[in-house]
Formats: C-alpha cells, sequence, structure tokens
C-alpha cells in the first residue's frame, strides 16, 4: 500500500462516494458553499456521510462560514474535518477550531514562494495545512479550478504540521506531483471531473490507482 494519501473532494453522488471508498481514499470531501458546482446540501451529506466507514474520513469544505453553517452542519453530519478554503484569519481558524472541537485544516493559496510564508502563522491553530494554487483572475472559486502551481517551490520546505498537495491534479500528473514535492498527501477534485460538479467514479479509480503506484 502506498504511503502517500489521497482526498477526493466535491462528491456529491452515491455513486462517486462508493468509487471513492472502494479505491481507498482516505478523506472524502463534501462541498458547503453554495457557488461551488460542488455544493451539497445538508441532508444530501447526511445521506452521503452514512457510506463511510471507519478507515476514511468525512471532510466538510467551507469557505468563511459563518457559526450557524457551521452549527447546523455539525449537528447533522458526523464531520472528521473541517476544511476552510476562504479568506479566515489565524484568529478565526483557532475560534472555529476551538467551538466545534473537531481538527481542522487551512487551505493556502500559492502563486509564488512568499504566499508559502502565510502558513508560519497558521501552524500553532490547525491541525493540517493544504497548499493549493491561486485562482486565476476573475475565478469566483477559490478552488477546484483545475490550476496547477509551480510545485518546486515546495523544494526545501518544511512546516511542523502535515500538509496535503492540491491544485491541477489528475490521474496523469499526481505521481510527478508526489515524486517532485514529497507530498505524503494529494488533494483532487476537477481533475477526476467530466464536467465542472460531475465526478466520474472511472476517473477517480484511475487517479487513487496513480496515487498508490508511487510505491510504499
Amino acid at each position: 500500500m502506498s504511503a502517500v494519501k489521497a482526498k477526493i473532494c466535491g462528491i456529491s453522488t452515491p455513486e462517486t462516494m462508493q468509487a471513492a471508498l472502494d479505491a481507498g481514499a482516505r478523506w472524502v470531501g463534501l462541498v458547503f458553499f453554495p457557488k461551488s458546482p460542488r455544493n451539497v446540501s445538508i441532508a444530501t451529506a447526511a445521506e452521503l456521510s452514512r457510506m463511510v466507514g471507519t478507515g476514511t474520513r468525512v471532510v466538510g469544505l467551507f469557505v468563511d462560514p459563518t457559526d450557524d453553517l457551521l452549527d447546523d452542519v455539525t449537528g447533522q453530519v458526523p464531520l472528521d474535518l473541517i476544511q476552510l478554503h476562504g479568506s479566515e484569519t489565524p484568529e478565526r481558524v483557532a475560534a472555529i477550531r476551538a467551538r466545534f472541537n473537531l481538527p481542522v485544516m487551512k487551505a493556502l493559496k500559492v502563486g509564488e514562494a512568499a504566499d508559502l510564508d502565510a502558513a508560519t502563522a497558521y501552524e500553532s491553530v490547525v491541525d493540517m495545512l493544504l497548499f493549493d494554487a491561486k485562482p486565476p483572475k476573475g475565478a469566483i472559486l477559490p478552488g477546484g479550478n483545475g490550476v496547477a502551481f509551480d510545485w518546486s517551490l515546495l523544494t526545501g520546505r518544511d512546516w511542523q504540521k502535515p500538509w496535503m498537495l492540491s491544485g491541477g491534479l489528475d490521474p496523469a500528473n499526481v505521481a510527478d506531483a508526489i515524486r517532485a514535492t514529497g507530498a505524503k498527501a494529494v488533494d483532487v477534485s476537477s481533475g477526476v471531473e467530466d464536467a465542472p460538479g460531475r465526478k466520474s467514479p472511472d476517473l477517480i479509480r484511475a487517479f487513487l490507482s496513480a496515487v498508490t503506484s508511487t510505491g510504499a
């Protein structure tokens, strides 16, 4: 089994959830952001989460969420991890982590080396970091845009907390990304879709197979 673990984000149907679970995803992501084509209702998320066994962790993705939204979701969906993908400050991240008593992963948008410096301010208040590509100019979504950043920016960098690589990954390039960055965790959304918001079971399986192929 590969030492690298993978997250399939933006799952919205039982078929694609089952594909991710069967193929060995470590994390499955449910999006709670109305502007995203991957957004799911709380009721749908609750149904999907009931499919998940103990070996896989359910991640809720939020963008600058209110406490009321987090209350509603966490009260009905058994999340294992909260992913914050907006402009949340370290203080806001710490407050969410304390209030909801759940592990938190903060996404940081990377376009140049200086963007990675922001990770330092979050290390003491998160359980995990996620490095995603900075959205294209004018993009509505903070992530899931199918854009990669320069992986060499991660060369020689080290953080106190575990981190996950995201941004433009797909079945064809994920093995190269893992080799280039040394990532122990990778995240994919648009790279396993036939159309925005429509996951492909075949692409999910191909992605997870590519991750496994990188070796133990």
